[in-house]
């Protein structure tokens, strides 16, 4: 079963410096029902102006992962970490206890990126932060774990959670499948291009829930990058 969620359909806000997209509820907006998908709770579509940002602000408990898009975000925060993320390279925080983050776009570029984030497995955790490039040529034509906090999901950055994020590269006519262990759901978000998911068409920044399906079957329309979460169906949040 998979329901998709266009592009075009997700709630939206927008300054003079943020051109943002919500594939979940997010801040004031609430638009028309749109469910969490097990730990995940946030999906944001953010262009960010060059010179622009967001300024110092707190999270807790929360794991949240940035995937950059296009042009680079400068993450600092009140544990000592800092860091430039470029396009096509992953950062994540865990924000346990508390910590205070700023992230800004210091590119002569505005910056595009996804940031997820999801509820962790347990509360009260140390804060952490961390970066990592992964060369597009390694995810070309396979799915490469780029974010995960399952055992066996070697080479990704850590998150506290029972779930793996992957991306992959497809060129036009490719296609890949992914399988779904009982008891997990994903959600599959269309970084550029387009493709079809078991007989349904995505486009350029669609996303779609998979449920109840013994697979994920991409298969690339035009040349594509995709972004693919495997999770537990029900949140793991002690």
């Amino acid at each position: 079963m998979i329901q998709v969620r266009k592009f075009g359909d997700l709630g939206t806000f927008q300054n003079f410096w943020l051109n943002a997209h919500y594939h979940f509820d997010f801040a004031g907006y609430r638009g028309a029902p749109r469910r969490h998908v097990g730990p995940l709770i946030v999906w944001n579509d953010d262009e960010v102006r060059a010179g622009m940002g967001f300024d110092p602000h707190p999270h807790s408990d929360m794991e949240i992962i940035t995937y950059v898009r296009k042009g680079a975000i400068t993450h600092k925060d009140d544990q000592g970490n800092e860091g430039r993320t470029e396009a096509g390279d992953v950062q994540v925080m865990s924000a346990g206890t508390g910590i205070w983050h700023a992230e800004h776009n210091r590119e002569e570029e505005d910056t595009e990126l996804f940031q997820i984030w999801l509820l962790p497995r347990q509360r009260g955790l140390k804060p952490r932060w961390d970066a990592m490039k992964f060369p597009r040529a390694d995810r070309a034509g396979q799915l490469v774990a780029l974010a995960s906090g399952e055992a066996d999901r070697k080479g990704a950055l850590e998150i506290y959670q029972d779930a793996t994020l992957y991306g992959t590269f497809l060129n036009a006519g490719q296609s890949i499948t992914h399988a779904l262990r009982p008891g997990r759901v994903a959600y599959l978000v269309v970084a550029r291009g387009a493709v079809d998911v078991n007989g349904h068409g995505l486009g350029h920044r669609d996303g779609a829930i998979i449920e109840k399906d013994e697979a994920v079957k991409i298969a690339a329309q035009d040349d594509s990058e995709v972004l693919l979460f495997d999770l537990p169906e029900v949140p793991q949040f002690q």
